[in-house]
């Protein structure tokens, strides 16, 4: 097929509401800014690649209501981000796009606080929750066909307070206590229809107890509500529940009061945990919102890039399922070798990445030895420096663009290059050699 060439004689404005459809492998345009296409409201694309340039097509139609856009899965990754520009949409449709590939997923859909349908058809997604949809206060209508497996997180119906169809075609999702309250939420709420569809030709509806998901080795389906009764608890879901309502001070309370009791015994774990009986080299404390990064760039350079082979610890994949998550956290954190905090703006924000920083701070100060490394991911303006309990020496600089990742153990803080394109494998190659000299073989 050839590659389409339309040109666009006018520069007058048309006062009457366009529909534009174009369909064709790669459809690519120049002279984008002509004022025809801000007279476009209604738009169809059938293409692998919609392009001005080398960038996405759909931000130059801003007038645009209602936007249906066929790509491939396999189709070259551009950056769709500037989709959040088209403040007018609707609707949205968005058929066999792979947003997997996409890095910053997590704001393609921000600003569209007038979409009233979503139609998410045969695409690829991390997972869905608040920070994702947090602009949809009209929406009405979210129809998800993903074609991977992946979490629903509770915060993915903080913002949706407008909804009133939520359709999830061939859900697959991973078995997990995280996912746990989507039975619950679904047959509670009122306010929302929830249907469920088979993946057949002619799809047909069936029953929340019916969902299956998809255990940790990647194999087996067991039914999800039958999961949910055996692993998580009636006290772990209503805590998921009560702790994303923004009751805070009562969490903080608790977090406190573990605190006060797991401090107590803390010396004693250390002094009968010999290096020889270390399990992993590297604890692991990020917010699960960064967990794409770590999947994709931490963990193929420390623990593929050996020898040595470095053991990771992640509490998405190596905590014990049924398990108290603080249990979990302290066992796993004296288990290891070395502490790895990556710090964000989400990780600042979490309480559970507050309670393992303390941890690793305490037994820090116990042990008097370089355990913990501490990784800014970005600049977090308006927030103190770490405190250096050696640091005698400047930072050690490798040179790189902004924003930086600085990574600070307690001899000598290192400044490197962030997670951005440009520096997504000199980054975790100089941490790989950090935990190296510091014991980690």
């Amino acid at each position: 097929m050839r590659p389409m060439q339309l040109t666009i004689g006018s520069n007058i404005t048309s006062k009457q509401n366009l529909s534009l459809q174009l369909k064709g492998q790669t459809v690519s345009f120049e002279d984008c800014d002509r004022p025809f296409f801000q007279s476009v409201t209604h738009l169809h694309a059938d293409a692998e690649e919609f392009l001005c340039g080398s960038e996405f097509m759909g931000k130059y139609f801003t007038s645009v209501e209602t936007f249906d856009y066929r790509s491939k899965l396999t189709a070259k990754r551009v950056d769709l981000t500037s989709m959040n520009q088209l403040i007018h949409l609707r609707k949205l449709t968005l058929r066999q796009v792979d947003l997997l590939t996409q890095r910053s997923a997590d704001i393609i859909f921000h600003n569209l606080t007038k979409l009233e349908v979503l139609e998410l058809d045969n695409c690829r997604i991390y997972s869905l929750e608040g920070s994702l949809i947090k602009d949809f206060k009209s929406l009405k209508t979210l129809y998800l066909h993903v074609e991977n497996t992946y979490n629903v997180f509770y915060s993915f119906t903080e913002h949706l307070s407008s909804l009133k169809y939520l359709t999830f075609d061939n859900l697959q999702m991973f078995c997990s206590c995280d996912n746990a309250w989507l039975i619950t939420w679904a047959k509670g709420c009122r306010q929302v229809e929830v249907i469920m569809l088979t993946p057949y030709t002619h799809p047909v509806m069936y029953a929340l107890e019916d969902l299956t998901c998809l255990s940790d080795n990647g194999l087996d389906t067991p039914n999800f509500v039958k999961y949910t009764e055996a692993n998580c608890t009636t006290e772990e879901l209503g805590f998921v529940l009560f702790a994303v309502t923004g009751l805070g001070v009562l969490f903080f309370m608790l977090v406190v009061l573990v605190l006060n009791i797991t401090l107590g015994w803390q010396s004693e774990v250390m002094r009968s945990n010999t290096r020889g009986r270390y399990h992993y080299d590297v604890f692991v404390s990020y917010s699960g919102k960064d967990e794409r990064w770590v999947v994709e760039e931490l963990l193929p350079n420390l623990e593929q890039r050996g020898p040595p082979f470095l053991r990771l610890c992640l509490h998405s994949r190596d905590f014990q399922l049924g398990k108290d998550i603080v249990e979990n956290i302290t066992d796993s954190l004296y288990r290891s070798r070395h502490t790895l905090c990556l710090v964000s703006r989400h990780y600042l924000r979490s309480n559970w990445c507050s309670l393992e920083m303390k941890l690793a701070t305490s037994r820090l100060q116990v042990e008097q030895r370089d355990i913990l490394l501490l990784v800014f991911l970005e600049k977090i303006h308006g927030t103190k420096p770490p405190v250096m309990i050696h640091g005698t020496k400047p930072p050690v600089m490798v040179p790189g663009p902004e924003p930086a990742m600085r990574i600070h153990g307690t001899k000598h803080p290192v400044l490197i290059r962030g997670p951005e394109p440009a520096s997504t494998v000199s980054s975790p190659e100089l941490l790989f050699s950090i935990l190296v000299r510091q014991g980690c073989d």
